[in-house]
């Protein structure tokens, strides 16, 4: 059940802790652009000044028309005219008029800064967030709440940079209410005390709300994730044709419309109370402001200010009692986005444990003995069944070994291991005499080339399907050529209206879509691309008929010769070529040996066999 308010807020203390955020994000700034930080700064800089001189100006304008009407110029204008008396009226009007157009102009400025400076931000914490995420470790992807967190981050990633603008346009208001208030105490000091208790009401029911919409979003973080799944299940072309066939839409709709209305109840309810209480305090900002209207009119009655002065004055007090409200209202804000960037940087401090050691060791070329498990266990993190355990065998060099076993014996895990996505809980692998985890991790992969069950379908080019084999390779269309020949995926892109230049799937506009083992062969390809020592298919011709996937392995076994082999398939009649198979059963090899050994034997791997084969009698 979501949760409908936050049960707990956030305490004054922690709220505030979150501004040890502002002073990295705001480095980041800097180095995002100097020049466009600077120009942002400068122009606001500017800026603040402009409101106390525009207001000053004018209460020179007023003060020179009283002047002027105690005179009697109204009477003779063209008089007053010709002989000047008007001209330093119209110098204070032309001059308020150039600083409206100078105040527009600055605006503008601004606006155009922090858009370039903004668009700029995002594209880069958005760089480095998918660069840090390419640094984590599979078992971190599996796990549900970093997937909260990751999504929160990203979320933060597009929408903390109104923080800058706010952060900036504290700094600018801070110098505007400076400059205010050195002229009211010139006038009345107790103004600003009172200006000061009226608002402090107010400031603190906005940090208070802020506080409990943080806490709602951050516990709605699940209910999110689960209403943008249901969105793309209800309306994307991968879900399309079980949704119409299972007339699965009402269910879709029925699921979003329930789960978004308890959000939207929930955020509803908080933005009720929050205007009720905000009105409430505001109200005593208002009190406060007329309290000293009052008191500056009847010094002025009494002759103790001008008119200017009674316009400047109360000019300033409003301005500065907006720009007071604003200030502590947007520091409680900048305390809420703090809080905020807690997603984004905590997602940056996360590290993962599957790297490199300082002194690792290049891969061996050529592999020289190969692979030998010894004792491994694993163990998925939240699991109480283990996915391997007392796993021993040995993969020889250059040979070619496949993997039988029902489904759970631990066959794709077992390559997870190999290709360190996973280290053993228990025991070690070895490669040429060393462990495992003493070899350069990004080497060690490099020399293993892998089509899991489950691979991507790229929605970009059918050259570019097969050059992300090797990205370092990737504009070399002769190699890619060549892994499509090997991977029988090159009649495939011949059948395409543009060739190896044709988007492959339906999600662009120009895009061709393939059957499941046409994308197959598009991936198997992808795995002929890189030079590895290791070649592993993990069931990848499960959506090809069984000549065209005996004829897959026939032409893997051709070019798998000097290379170190891994094949996972459940039709035993095509892993029957592999030089050795081994059967997996509860974690751990139960029998190993060739296809005609294992027939032998009359256990599991036999059993499974004529069960199979009966199908196609």
């Amino acid at each position: 059940m979501p949760p409908p308010l936050p049960p707990q807020q956030l305490g004054l203390r922690q709220r505030f802790s979150a501004m040890r955020n502002v002073p990295p994000f705001l480095r980041e700034i800097w180095s995002t652009s100097k020049p466009l930080t600077i120009a942002a700064i400068g122009i606001r800089l500017i800026r603040a000044f402009m409101p106390i001189i525009t207001l000053y100006i004018g209460k020179l304008i007023i003060d020179e028309a009283v002047r002027l009407i105690g005179l009697g110029v109204a009477h003779e204008l063209s008089t007053a005219w010709q002989s000047g008396a008007l001209d330093h009226l119209m110098m204070l009007l032309g001059l308020e008029f150039g600083l409206a157009i100078g105040s527009d102009l600055l605006g503008r400025l601004v606006s155009y800064v922090d858009s370039v400076l903004s668009e700029k931000f995002t594209n880069t914490t958005s760089i480095r967030l998918m660069e840090h995420a390419a640094t984590l470790d599979l078992e971190d992807f599996e796990d549900a709440d970093l997937q909260d967190k990751l999504d929160r981050a990203r979320r933060q990633t597009m929408g903390r940079m109104s923080l800058m603008g706010q952060l900036f346009g504290q700094a600018q208001d801070v110098i505007t209410v400076i400059s205010f208030a050195a002229g009211l105490l010139a006038y009345a000091p107790w103004l600003m005390v009172l200006l000061a208790v009226a608002l402090i009401p107010a400031f603190i029911g906005e940090s208070h709300f802020n506080a409990l919409n943080y806490s709602l979003n951050f516990q709605w973080t699940p209910e999110r994730r689960q209403l943008e799944y249901i969105r793309q299940m209800g309306a994307s072309v991968e879900t399309a044709k079980e949704v119409k066939i299972f007339n699965l839409n009402r269910f879709f709709i029925e699921r979003f419309r329930t789960l978004s209305q308890k959000f939207f109840e929930a955020n509803r309810k908080l933005a009720g109370r929050r205007a009720f209480w905000g009105t409430l305090l505001a109200a005593l900002g208002t009190l406060g402001y007329y309290v000293a209207y009052a008191y500056i009119a009847w010094r002025t009655v009494r002759g103790d200010f001008t008119i200017g002065d009674l316009t400047f004055l109360a000019g300033s007090f409003r301005r500065l009692r907006q720009l007071l409200e604003s200030l502590l209202t947007g520091f409680s804000q900048v305390a809420s986005q703090a809080l905020y960037l807690d997603d984004l940087y905590s997602f940056f401090e996360i590290q993962p444990e599957i790297v490199s050691k300082p002194d690792a060791l290049p891969v061996p070329r050529p592999i020289r003995s190969g692979f030998v498990f010894e004792d491994v266990g694993f163990r998925y993190e939240g699991a109480d069944r283990w996915a391997l355990r007392h796993l021993s065998f040995e993969l020889h060099a250059g040979e070619v070994i496949a993997l039988v076993g029902e489904n759970g014996a631990g066959k794709t895990t077992l390559v997870k291991l190999l290709a360190r996505l996973y280290d053993p809980d228990e025991g070690r692998i070895l490669l040429d005499g060393r462990d495992l985890r003493d070899y350069d991790i990004d080497e060690l992969r490099a020399n293993i080339g892998v089509i899991f069950q489950d691979f991507v379908r790229y929605h970009l080019t059918a050259a570019e399907n097969i050059g992300v084999g090797d990205i370092d390779d990737m504009d070399n269309m002769a190699r890619i050529e060549v892994a499509a020949r090997k991977g029988m995926a090159d009649e495939v892109i011949k059948g395409l209206p543009k060739g190896y230049d044709q988007v492959i799937g339906r999600r662009f506009k120009e895009g061709v879509d393939l059957s499941g083992g046409q994308w197959q062969k598009i991936a198997i390809a992808r795995a002929y691309m890189r030079d590895a020592q290791v070649m592993i298919l993990d069931e990848p011709t499960a959506a090809l008929d069984a000549r065209a996937e005996y004829e897959v392995f026939e032409r893997f076994k051709e070019l798998s010769e000097d290379r170190t082999a891994v094949l996972i398939s459940h039709r035993f009649s095509s892993v029957r070529m592999a030089d050795r198979i081994l059967v997996l059963a509860d974690g751990k090899v139960e029998a190993s040996g060739t296809h005609v050994e294992l027939m032998a034997q009359g256990g599991r791997y036999a059993e499974l066999f004529e069960l199979q084969a009966a199908g196609y009698r």
